[in-house]
């Protein structure tokens, strides 16, 4: 049996108050369909809540010009706990995620009209490639990157997610990480210097590794045409000590939790992340495939989730999606267990995800 990796479906972003939170993201970054809004009880994560199911809210929203998604999560039943330190570039976990646009410089003159907090002005990566970074409200750090690939146009400036930017402290290791496990197989540079194009980000005068990833094949799989294709680049700091981002705190406090790959035949890629060295750390249910548990519902979708931990213990997730909403004031699903598991959704139908834009 074959697995198919469709792409990012989500990074999560713990916050103090999801709504707001949400509210932000739709407003300057186009995050605005929900595809989940679901109250609940995380009760499948307890290696890394504490060993105790905790009561949480989750939205999952995604921009129609394709992309990742953003899960933005917070606790209900304890107060979520910010680092008690200064995060930096080259602390261990995912210090930036990407998002991308095809209209870099009105993007970045939309979000200085707003007020955005700016880290940088227009910069090229090693590559030339166009790109800033910015804060949202909470302190987390995004990276806006250029790219021309859109699923659907909207009047938003830019797009979903596009990857992240990731602490390391093994270059060689993290690329075998992600090349073997993920397929991001395509080294886009690999370089070690003091980059100037780091110098508004804290730490980001020092010299880094850097190495920014791609995939040499595309996507397959249901939502492959909506979540596109992405790049991991990973950084690792030189003469200094890097602190893990999540050190002494729970998955879902305030930072990017995770990074989530849309993926079909989990039970093929549970082999193949065992015979890589990474086997799962969490699995919603172990035996679905075996006894036809039931599959992990949250609010109007279900499916079957997973965890295993990069090299550093940054949290990466996989989801096989079974159901989804396609147009939730008419109560329309979509069973995706019924179809091919490589055959991506038509774009037709994917875009109805826009009926259920919220302003």
């Amino acid at each position: 049996m074959t697995y198919y990796i469709s792409g990012i479906q989500q990074i999560g972003v713990g916050v103090t108050d999801v709504n707001k939170s949400w509210k932000w993201y739709r407003e300057n970054l186009g995050f605005d369909i929900p595809v989940v809004d679901a109250p609940g009880t995380a009760e499948k994560m307890l290696k890394y809540t504490g060993g105790q199911p905790q009561e949480r809210h989750a939205i999952i929203a995604v921009n129609i010009q394709g992309g990742g998604g953003l899960e933005i999560w917070q606790y209900l039943t304890r107060e979520p706990k910010q680092a008690d330190f200064q995060i930096q570039a080259g602390d261990l976990g995912v210090y930036a995620t990407k998002i991308k646009s095809s209209q870099i410089e009105k993007a970045y003159e939309d979000l200085t009209e707003k007020k955005v907090k700016l880290l940088s002005g227009l910069e090229k990566d090693p590559k030339g490639n166009k790109h800033f970074f910015f804060e949202d409200p909470y302190g987390n750090v995004f990276q806006m990157v250029e790219s021309n690939i859109i699923f659907h146009k909207s009047k938003a400036l830019s797009g979903g997610v596009f990857g992240a930017i990731i602490g390391v402290t093994d270059i060689e290791k993290s690329i075998r990480f992600y090349s073997d496990v993920l397929g991001y197989d395509t080294i886009e540079y690999h370089e070690s210097d003091v980059f100037e194009d780091f110098s508004g980000i804290k730490r980001g005068d020092k010299k880094f590794d850097r190495v920014l990833l791609s995939h040499s094949k595309p996507r397959e799989g249901a939502f492959s045409n909506l979540l596109g294709s992405g790049q991991i680049e990973l950084i690792k700091v030189h003469d200094e000590e890097p602190k893990k981002i999540y050190e002494g705190r729970f998955w879902g406090d305030p930072g990017f939790i995770q990074i989530c790959f849309d993926v079909r035949n989990m039970k093929a890629f549970k082999e193949h992340c065992s015979k890589t060295g990474y086997p799962f750390t969490v699995d919603s249910n172990p035996e679905i495939y075996e006894t036809g548990g039931k599959i992990f519902d949250m609010g109007e979708a279900s499916g079957h989730f997973t965890y295993t931990e990069d090299p550093d213990g940054t949290l990466i997730e996989f989801v096989e999606t079974h159901k989804i909403p396609i147009v939730k004031k008419m109560g329309l699903d979509l069973n995706l267990m019924k179809r091919k598991p490589e055959k991506a959704l038509p774009d037709w139908m994917l875009k109805t995800l826009a009926w259920n834009r919220v302003k």
